[in-house]
């Protein structure tokens, strides 16, 4: 009996034994694949766009493994130096393949431009800039207005968006983002804008047959909008009062604007009769207001009595 007892003894001792050296391992593992890094370049200093990458800007720092980003560079050698950055790098951050350019590229402007796109200037003043807000990395809508050729059915002035969802590459010569707002330059006289070689037609026609207006649109909005153009008629048939939406908000501009709820009300007038006194003269006075009525009932009879 007491063989039997140390026998059952033993075997519980491996066995919590046994679950306790499977869980530490487990552990162990964990906390060792939590605690592993990865080597990852990242910038010293803020590297603008369109730069070639010198050893100075660099440097290495770890990183946990989970959290790598994909495509990060591990070390610093000749294959990265003289990249060409197509993005702006700030402090601190990795660079990963996805923002530099191709090994060869040449850098500045040519660097920016995608595949299959081209980079177009166009002249632009205080007002066609907006106000100078036009940055590289804006999205803008171009209009114009010209006029329309001979021989159509409408041959007055008319004012057209001609190309949308334009992204503006430079702003006069420089192709990065100012640091704050009182680094833009408001004397800008150019911009850069990225096309297609279709678009590159269109644009160098609307220059040099019209008058250029760009329209600054919010880089979330890239919806299509297809519109029939603006004449002197459609200008003088007014326009419907439109709700102004928050910054940022998602408001339909069809929409009419809504009346107040605190609109004021306007009784509607008593009615009025016309009496004569005299022959031929009509004096229009106001009619009595209703005497109050009140209805009685008799047994089976059912009366109304008008109160004086």
């Amino acid at each position: 009996m007491r063989n039997k007892r140390l026998i059952i003894a033993l075997l519980a001792a491996v066995t919590f034994g046994l679950i306790a050296a499977v869980s530490v391992k487990q552990y162990l593992l964990t906390a060792q694949t939590f605690n592993r890094t990865n080597d990852v370049v990242v910038a010293k200093v803020a590297i603008p766009v369109g730069s070639r990458i010198i050893a100075e800007q660099l440097t290495v720092a770890q990183f946990p493994a989970d959290v790598t980003p994909e495509g990060a560079i591990s070390k610093i050698d000749d294959t990265l130096i003289d990249r060409v950055v197509i993005t702006p790098i700030a402090v601190r951050e990795p660079l990963t393949e996805p923002k530099l350019a191709p090994v060869g590229s040449l850098g500045g402007l040519a660097s920016v431009i995608p595949e299959g796109y081209r980079a177009m200037t166009v002249k632009v003043d205080d007002v066609v800039g907006v106000s100078g807000f036009i940055m590289p990395g804006t999205l803008v809508d171009i209009v114009v207005v010209i006029q329309p050729p001979k021989g159509t059915a409408n041959e007055e002035m008319i004012s057209k968006i001609v190309l949308q969802n334009i992204k503006v590459l430079a702003s006069g010569q420089n192709i990065d983002k100012p640091k704050n707002d009182r680094d833009v330059e408001r004397s800008v006289r150019a911009v850069t804008l990225q096309v297609t070689p279709e678009q590159a037609e269109k644009l160098a026609l609307a220059s040099s047959e019209g008058k250029l207006q760009l329209v600054m649109r919010n880089s979330v909005d890239q919806a299509d909008e297809q519109t029939s153009g603006a004449n002197k008629k459609s200008l003088l048939l007014g326009e419907r009062a439109m709700l102004v939406p928050d910054p940022g908000a998602n408001a339909n501009p069809t929409a009419p604007k809504a009346a107040p709820s605190s609109a004021r009300r306007i009784a509607p007038r008593p009615a009025v009769r016309e009496t004569t006194t005299t022959p031929g003269v009509k004096v229009t006075q106001p009619a009595p207001p209703p005497r109050p009525t009140v209805e009685v009932i008799k047994g089976a009879k059912k009366e109304t009595v008008d109160f004086p």
